[in-house]
């Protein structure tokens, strides 16, 4: 048992971290008659400077040539973690881009105990402050190149001829969301609704479900980071049930939700084991128009296993 236990540690820690992969998945969330759009949705990289490896792989995603970036933050472990973002960022920066932050963004991981997170709720209150990040200098360097923030904004732009309306909050996991700054139907015309969080907590996801929105992306998970054989995540790391800690789902009867397992840990719990790190391709097709294909199509992702990119 110890050996089987040691070998499963190194597996964790040594191979499957560094096991970088594509999930995709096609979402039928755009108006009858629509063109697809293809967006890639990158999560959770929480960069140290040595990680030439991941900064690499994230590169090489340039290469599927999405119509859309979305970035939904803790993208930093360490204070010197900034070049190490651009580096792996750097080719998807001229493509059109939307980002909000995580609080591993605004402030460094920090030494839990592992057991925490087996409880089933933990207070706000609970969270404890790491070494401030340069968050700032990150969000500038997006700008520069064309991303826009979405943190408490609601924008409108345009993604392959298509009009992409988007609201976005701070991340709800420690409290810094204000989703009253953004809140009310989209009313202009839009081909999708799109809505960004970091930590997928059920309060926000319900809000923006009320408003309209066709697909909300989030991140934080990391898929459950452990995960047991035929029996999934055993956390999530925040309110949303188990089931929901990675890929696509229906968040009731008009949206869908997309979780990141995202392609980082913390550098205090550098392992990972049935979940490996990952980037989405998501692939956003027209609803059904028919009502039999409706009962067969729009109630279900169509979602690949899991592929890697070289």
């Amino acid at each position: 048992m110890a050996g089987l236990g040691a070998a499963t540690l190194g597996y964790a820690a040594l191979i499957e971290r560094r096991h970088w992969t594509l999930r995709t998945a096609t979402l039928p969330v755009l108006p009858a008659g629509s063109p697809n759009l293809r967006v890639l949705h990158v999560s959770d990289l929480h960069m140290m400077p040595e990680q030439r490896s991941k900064q690499r792989w994230v590169a090489e995603l340039a290469a599927l040539e999405p119509d859309l970036v979305v970035n939904t933050g803790d993208n930093l472990a360490d204070p010197k973690g900034v070049p190490g973002v651009l580096r792996a960022l750097e080719p998807l920066l001229p493509l059109p881009g939307l980002f909000v932050f995580g609080s591993n963004d605004y402030f460094g991981p920090t030494a839990k105990n592992p057991a925490k997170y087996l409880q089933r709720r933990r207070r706000r209150n609970e969270w404890v402050k790491g070494v401030p990040l340069p968050w700032r200098d990150m969000r500038a360097a997006f700008l520069e190149r064309g991303w826009l923030d979405a943190t408490h904004q609601r924008l409108r732009l345009e993604v392959a001829g298509q009009t992409v309306a988007v609201a976005g909050v701070d991340d709800p996991h420690i409290g810094r969301d204000r989703y009253d700054s953004i809140a009310g139907p989209v009313t202009e015309p839009a081909a999708l609704r799109l809505g960004l969080t970091h930590s997928p907590e059920p309060r926000v996801l319900d809000r923006f479900a009320a408003d309209g929105y066709d697909l909300i992306m989030a991140g934080h998970t990391h898929g459950g980071q452990l995960r047991v054989p035929f029996y999934g995540a055993l956390v999530t790391n925040c309110g949303l049930d188990r089931s929901r800690a990675r890929g696509a789902s229906r968040w009731g009867a008009h949206t869908w939700l997309h979780v990141s397992a995202g392609l980082g840990t913390s550098p205090y719990a550098p392992v990972r084991f049935a979940c490996p790190p990952e980037a989405s391709l998501l692939t956003l097709v027209a609803r059904p128009v028919s009502p039999g294909a409706a009962e067969t199509g729009e109630n279900r992702a169509r979602s690949s296993t899991a592929a890697d990119v070289s």
